[in-house]
């Protein structure tokens, strides 16, 4: 018997290759009559050029960093009060997507974005539209109400309804460009959703068929899009594997692997999607139930060991980090205290608590 849930999905998705093209007919459907642009250095240029052929993009903030600074959200919102703008676009990855959430969801209101950061002031009831358009196939963040933000060296992960999009604009052709560790590491971070919107406590039946979907997918593509990034079957399918992954885990949420990337990120510089790939082959063995062996038959494995050890090869294909030794020196105490303290740590279905992780990451040396 199927249990009782409730599924929402709001954000409207224009998905296949040349869809970037038709932003200009978007912002019409959208209404948005002045845009601001949200976006990386390696995507500035194109943003400038975008903004003389489309006059209703008023200013572009170029300069989103890796994780993205309450800096930046703030030279966002001043572009976009300055121009009274009702729309704000994230071109990029997750860190641009971030970005543009984060300034929409604040540009109507009178504090400041720490104050938002620090929830010491309720986000304005009036917002920007949210128009994002993912360069990467890894995030999901275009179909979530999350935002992941930096005040100096303080990471937190940010969940409210304000910063879901109203549009996903997702082309695999702005994919093209990646690089293949960039590929890699924002692939598995796709593979991480998908797993963790699976094994959440808080799953559901319709995430847990995207999840499966998604991670047939990535299975079968990530390392075609690795090796040949002009492989535009492979790119189509990790990008549709990608909004898969992020409407498999907006409901339910992530779990340990992203409980643990926090701390690996943050302490050991290690990208998002490599920190989430760091500890997920160990957390599908220690997760490894009758629901998890089922995904791992529907996708065409024998078992979660097979699942755990494909997720192991694609890490050392890609020369990812996978042992602590490779980290540095590590607080091995700090590490497991932080990760066990990280509030999406309750969402795993084994209670994982510090002597547990040490276990984990002691196998891991």
């Amino acid at each position: 018997m199927i249990a009782e849930f409730v599924y929402s999905q709001p954000v409207k998705i224009w998905f296949g290759e040349g869809q970037f093209a038709r932003l200009g007919e978007i912002l019409n459907e959208l209404g948005s009559q002045s845009c601001v642009i949200a976006c990386g250095r390696h995507f500035a240029p194109e943003a400038e050029a975008l903004m003389g052929r489309e006059p209703r993009i008023k200013a572009v903030f170029g300069a989103v960093e890796q994780n993205p600074q309450l800096s930046g959200i703030e030279e966002t919102v001043r572009l976009a009060r300055a121009h009274v703008a009702d729309t704000v676009i994230g071109i990029g990855g997750g860190s641009s997507i971030d970005t543009a959430k984060f300034a929409a969801a604040i540009a109507r209101g009178e504090g400041e974005a720490e104050e938002y950061f620090r929830g010491t002031l309720p986000f304005p009831a009036e917002r920007l539209t949210i128009v994002a358009v993912p360069t990467t196939a890894g995030t999901g963040s275009e179909v979530t109400q999350v935002s992941v933000v930096s005040f100096g060296k303080e990471k937190k992960t940010i969940n409210n309804p304000v910063f879901m999009p109203r549009a996903a604009i997702v082309d695999p052709l702005m994919s093209a460009g990646v690089p293949p560790r960039t590929t890699m590491n924002t692939g598995l971070d796709a593979m991480a959703h998908a797993l963790e919107g699976y094994w959440s406590r808080n799953h559901q039946p319709i995430p847990d068929l995207m999840a499966i979907e998604a991670v047939r997918l990535i299975l079968n593509n990530l390392e075609r899009a690795w090796r040949d990034g002009s492989d535009r079957e492979a790119r189509a399918a990790m990008a549709y594997a990608s909004l898969l992954g992020g409407l498999s885990f907006a409901l339910p949420k992530t779990a340990a692997s992203h409980a643990c990337s926090y701390p690996l990120s943050e302490d050991y510089h290690l990208p998002h999607g490599e920190a989430c790939a760091f500890t997920l082959d160990s957390l599908v063995r220690i997760n490894a139930d009758e629901r998890l062996e089922h995904l791992a038959q529907a996708v065409g494995l024998k078992d979660t060991e097979e699942l755990a050890e494909r997720i192991a090869a694609l890490k050392k294909m890609a020369g990812l980090r996978t042992r602590l030794s490779e980290l540095g020196e590590v607080d091995l105490d700090k590490l497991c205290r932080d990760c066990a303290a990280h509030p999406l740590m309750k969402n795993n279905p084994v209670q994982l608590d510090e002597a547990r992780l040490r276990e984990m990451f002691e196998a891991l040396q």
